[in-house]
């Protein structure tokens, strides 16, 4: 049977900025590149700034996690200042962007991800009909309160920053907020208002105590069959239909993990260095190689980013991001066998391509045990090896199931805080670099930062997509989306829901409308808007 390829633009439901295009041969994506069609040049324009435009500047590089992006700004700023960071400042830094975090994830599951089950194509599932009660947009009973709910963890963020999203309560040297005894106590109320209404009774029909003695593959089936509750709520009836409709047999990817890791614990990152921060991490730090069922230490001495098919006039070897320039083209002309994409091949220069997102910190957190103050958990890791390797299925239920970590952390950040203590400790001010890095709810996030004469010299931003949504690098590697999609099975080449089910279960951030066309043709197959 003859290759078909199909464009496909954009592929997402939030920002209209990734392309794909697939080569399909009987059935089958043969082929796959990922082309990221925006440029916005954060690097650029904080060149020769004061040194903390950053904590201003890029926040607003992204409208859902700009918490995770003045997170690294300011940790940044630490480490090249050698600021000491007070234990109260790391624990609101650290709940701010929790909060953020927790908002996210009903938000991307019924907003982003599951309206896709309603698709015509699993009209012959048992399970379409309940599908579509449930998700269907804007009046599915999930959906409605699933969006409505997440509004509410970003409360407490306004409380610290004094606004959501967009906030630089976080600075060099600690915070600029103190909160009082009524602000941590309407945050707990808002916490269990949102485990209350929806977490517990909706997401898993069971309290976070039962769901956390779940350790193991075997564990999770027998709380599954343990209660009518567990197997009906969301997360019991996604894992059902899963399966039923086949979406744990495809969208695996390059098998290889990264996490930053994120979280620094407040009793012993207060005067934090690049070196000291893998050791202070409540999220660990590393690398999981799935194929050699191997953990192993991350550094960011070892990221390089390449630009042989980015729109960038610099040198095509991989480059640390301290040493790159920046240098966009001015004629982005698309070219899938030289330059198609703004995003650059993200590498670590030992292990290559890594996927990065909460499936990645899943597989890095059930390694090996750390102190008895880090996270473990084996569940994620258990999954992947008794369903035989990773799949788009499998990725949501690692992205979901982090949510009960991550709000039993911002529980312990309210539970320590001593508001009679310090919030900030002003540093002084020199020329030297910096290195500011955490766990994004997409995934790895890291700023680098040279400050030469009081103003930025360098500034340099790898972002969880670029990891994920890289093009080839020089060898001809293929980024982990477009790996991911290279088996898919494609049933209507003129609705290839299949295609934005791996996509978007990298929680890709894309626009809501999707077309496609023949390329050969240049015929459009199908336009079509989801809700």
């Amino acid at each position: 049977m003859a290759v078909q390829t199909l464009d496909i633009s954009p592929v997402g439901r939030v920002e209209g900025d990734l392309d794909v295009r697939v080569d399909i041969e009987d059935g089958v994506v043969t082929n796959a590149w990922t082309q990221a069609e925006l440029f916005r040049g954060f690097e650029i324009i904080l060149r020769d700034k004061d040194p903390q435009a950053g904590l201003v500047v890029t926040p607003r590089a992204c409208g859902i996690c700009g918490a995770s992006h003045l997170t690294c700004a300011a940790w940044a700023l630490d480490t090249a200042w050698s600021a000491e960071v007070p234990r109260n400042a790391i624990l609101a830094r650290n709940l701010g962007q929790i909060t953020e975090s927790l908002q996210s994830q009903p938000r991307y599951f019924y907003g982003l991800y599951a309206i896709d089950l309603t698709n015509k194509k699993y009209r012959g599932s048992s399970f379409y009909e309940e599908a579509c009660k449930r998700f269907a947009p804007f009046t599915g009973t999930s959906y409605e309160k699933g969006v409505t709910i997440s509004g509410k963890p970003v409360e407490i963020y306004a409380m610290l920053g004094g606004q959501w999203p967009h906030s630089s309560y976080m600075v060099p040297g600690g915070v600029m907020c103190a909160p009082t005894l009524t602000d941590v106590t309407r945050a707990w109320g808002i916490l269990e208002y949102f485990k209350s209404e929806w977490l517990e009774s909706m997401w898993l029909g069971c309290t976070l105590e039962r769901y956390e003695q779940i350790k193991s593959y075997n564990d999770f089936m027998a709380w599954l069959d343990e209660s009518p509750a567990h197997a009906n709520s969301d997360l019991g009836f996604y894992w059902r239909m899963g399966l039923d409709v086949g979406i744990d047999k495809y969208g695996g990817g390059v098998g290889r993990y990264v996490s930053w890791g994120y979280l620094p614990h407040e009793d012993k990152y207060q005067k934090p260095t690049i070196d000291n921060r893998n050791a202070s991490l409540i999220m660990k730090s590393g690398i999981y190689d799935g194929a050699t069922d191997t953990h192993l230490t991350m550094s960011q001495e070892r990221a390089r980013e390449n630009v042989t098919h980015a729109w960038y006039d610099e040198a095509v070897t991989d480059q640390h991001p301290f040493d790159r320039t920046t240098k966009a083209v001015h004629n982005n002309k698309t070219s899938f066998d030289e330059k198609y994409s703004w995003a650059t091949a993200v590498k670590d220069i030992d292990y290559g391509r890594l996927e990065a997102g909460p499936f990645a910190r899943q597989m890095v957190a059930g390694g090996h045990q750390g102190e008895e103050w880090q996270h473990y958990d084996p569940l994620i890791l258990d999954m992947y090896k008794s369903m035989g390797g990773p799949s788009l299925h499998l990725r949501q239920i690692a992205r979901m199931h982090e949510t009960i970590k991550l709000y039993r952390q911002a529980e312990h950040c309210l539970r320590e805080f001593k508001l009679n203590d310090s919030w900030y400790v002003k540093p002084t001010e020199k020329d030297g670099r910096g290195w500011g890095a955490t766990e994004a709810i997409r995934g790895a996030l890291c700023h680098w930062i040279e400050v030469e004469g009081g103003k930025i010299k360098n500034y340099q931003i790898v972002a969880p997509t670029t990891w994920n949504v890289g093009p080839r690098d020089a060898d001809g590697n293929l980024g982990p989306i477009e790996s991911a999609l290279v088996g898919s099975p494609i049933a209507d080449p003129t609705d290839p829901v299949e295609v934005g089910h791996v996509a978007r279960s990298f929680d890709s951030c894309l626009v809501c409308t999707v077309h496609a066309h023949d390329a050969k043709t240049g015929k459009e197959l199908s336009r079509f808007r989801i809700g």
